[in-house]
């Protein structure tokens, strides 16, 4: 919660060498307030009524704590989005999460609104920035982008600039629920058959792990423990562009998708065996990655997908799935041999299992079948209690 400051002015007392907290009875004495909008201090001179210059300061340390305080400061929209990812994305999101930010407002947002000020553009603006963008865009996309712009807004109008968001009454678009795909244990069998080494035994950590492309790309030796057969997620390899122009980029190593998704997964014989084999015929690396390309370096996850696994999904005769459904079918796994919800929840990382339920809850087993039989079993005991506890009902005169 911001807070602000009374400032006592008086030149006599600053000829006399006293602070400004002392008692003064001078003439020219004048109050002024001191607070802050966002990282901007803000100093303005009241007059010489003391209780004038305190009421003033807790009006405007209302507005600004609760978001509708407006400083009538013009500043484009392109000069306010710099602003907004200095001063608050670029500390708080990840570097390639800000990438993403940067290239889809360079791209449809700065062309169509970024010269016009902050406190110019409309609703009717927006609605026709998303109605243009709907047309070549999916629905998805779309509404990331507006909440991308919903967030820009709301700290516009916190931090002073404007009194209403343009995109308060802006409603996204209906998104059709994403069809989710799975191999089925034949089509695992299948696709593994046709899959050369190493690159088969990245598939096989995929199919029974559920580890994400990102997370298997910056596993490391030291982050499997062999005795206790678990796998420890901690850091996801991601790629950037060093130069738009040339399309070189770099790698790096990032934390997880979220704080959950740093886990322990349970490793299965299998694996294990595989992983112990392949760490026999892995050349040392500095990174000590599990997962490398032939010159010891970092895979690229797009040429693994081209190179690798879509040409392995053509030969074994499969549908092209996308290598994110390995993970949904390491969930689908777990589902059909019966595994807790609560403990899928935990191997997948998700934040709540609300999350695994709204995703996976449509493939669970219908259980329902016979539970008021399993019911009267659980509560009246045999076949020959229940009939007897029935008759005896119907014998009861009301």
């Amino acid at each position: 919660m911001a807070r602000g400051s009374i400032v006592k002015r008086c030149k006599a007392c600053r000829r006399e060498g006293r602070n400004q907290f002392e008692v003064c009875a001078h003439a020219e004495r004048v109050y002024a307030i001191s607070y802050r909008v966002g990282s901007k201090p803000v100093f303005k001179t009241i007059g010489p009524n003391k209780k004038e210059a305190e009421a003033m300061l807790a009006k405007t340390m209302s507005e600004v704590n609760n978001g509708t305080f407006y400083q009538a400061e013009e500043i484009s929209l392109n000069d306010f989005i710099d602003k907004w990812l200095d001063e608050y994305a670029a500390p708080r999101i990840k570097a390639n999460t800000l990438y993403k930010y940067k290239n889809a407002l360079q791209k449809h947002v700065r062309p169509a609104l970024g010269h016009q000020y902050l406190s110019k553009i409309t609703q009717n603006d927006i609605r026709l920035l998303m109605s243009k963008l709907i047309k070549i865009k999916s629905a998805k996309t779309c509404n990331n982008l507006l909440t991308m712009l919903k967030t820009i807004f709301k700290y516009a109008r916190r931090w002073g600039y404007i009194r209403i968001s343009p995109t308060e009454d802006v409603d996204k678009y209906r998104v059709e629920r994403e069809e989710m795909d799975f191999l089925r244990p034949e089509e695992i069998n299948l696709l593994l058959k046709h899959c050369r080494e190493p690159f088969k035994t990245f598939v096989l950590a995929a199919v029974l792990t559920g580890m994400r492309k990102g997370e298997l790309l910056g596993l490391q030796w030291g982050d499997i423990d062999w005795n206790s057969n678990t796998i420890f997620v901690k850091r996801s390899l991601k790629y950037r562009y060093k130069s738009a122009k040339n399309g070189e980029k770099s790698w790096y190593f990032d934390t997880p998708k979220t704080k959950y998704s740093v886990r322990a997964i349970t490793m299965s014989p299998r694996l294990k065996e595989a992983l112990e084999i392949h760490r026999i015929n892995s050349p040392i690396n500095e990174a000590d990655l599990v997962f490398m390309n032939s010159a010891g370096s970092p895979i690229d996850p797009d040429n693994v997908i081209k190179r690798d696994f879509q040409p392995a999904l053509r030969m074994a005769g499969l549908r092209l799935v996308r290598f994110h459904d390995l993970r949904h079918t390491y969930t689908s796994l777990l589902i059909a041999q019966g595994e807790n919800i609560k403990f899928i929840q935990s191997q997948l990382g998700h934040a709540s299992i609300q999350t695994t339920m709204d995703r996976y809850g449509h493939i669970l087993p219908n259980t329902n079948k016979g539970v008021g039989e399993r019911l009267d079993k659980l509560v009246f005991g045999n076949e020959e209690n229940v009939k007897l506890l029935q008759h005896a009902s119907s014998a009861v005169d009301f």
